[in-house]
């Protein structure tokens, strides 16, 4: 569990997160140690010891912190065409899996969720939901549009749409391409579609 927010010095803050960003681009998640974390933003250890974990927590906050730092809260485009619309985000999901660092970094966390219930609920949470809510939220506009079938559990529906993704994605069993993301797309519409 993190410890409160309120209580850490922010600059001391600023710079463990900066410097794990910075970390993660130049050595990968593997290679990342809370030492050269400390080090990069000098501090001691023992500062990032006491707000965090270890280092899938700091990760994880650093992430959330650029992505939020960065960007309005999430909305998905709405052109009108959910397909169109739907198409757009399972390939963008596709890009970022297929981007090296990117994929080992969610990997690593990935594994470390595994034995770690707490670091799980936070990806879930803080770095997941905010996505498939905005997935959810767009098949729900495409309901009102008569583009989308009621009734159906709008959840299951955004799990049918990035479930085969992740599949391949984390079992490495076929490539990870714009046409499989279309294909992807136009079955689960098929099941979901008016």
């Amino acid at each position: 569990m993190t410890a409160d927010p309120a209580r850490r010095n922010e600059r001391s803050r600023r710079a463990i997160l900066t410097a794990t960003l910075e970390l993660l681009g130049e050595t990968g998640y593997s290679e990342l140690t809370i030492e050269s974390i400390a080090a990069r933003a000098g501090v001691g250890k023992q500062t990032i010891y006491r707000w965090w974990r270890g280092k899938g927590a700091v990760v994880l906050e650093a992430l959330v912190d650029s992505t939020m730092a960065a960007a309005e809260p999430i909305t998905l485009p709405d052109s009108g065409d959910i397909r169109a619309d739907l198409r757009a985000v399972l390939r963008a999901t596709v890009a970022e899996f297929a981007d090296p660092k990117l994929s080992a970094t969610t990997r690593a966390i990935t594994i470390e969720t595994l034995s770690d219930e707490a670091l799980a609920e936070q990806v879930r949470d803080q770095l997941l939901r905010p996505q498939l809510d905005a997935v959810k939220a767009r098949l729900r506009a495409g309901q009102q549009a008569g583009q989308v079938r009621e009734g159906i559990d709008l959840d299951q529906a955004v799990e049918l749409l990035f479930g085969p993704l992740y599949h391949r994605w984390l079992l490495r069993n076929g490539p990870l391409t714009e046409s499989y993301a279309d294909g992807v797309t136009d079955l689960a519409l098929a099941a979901i579609a008016k």
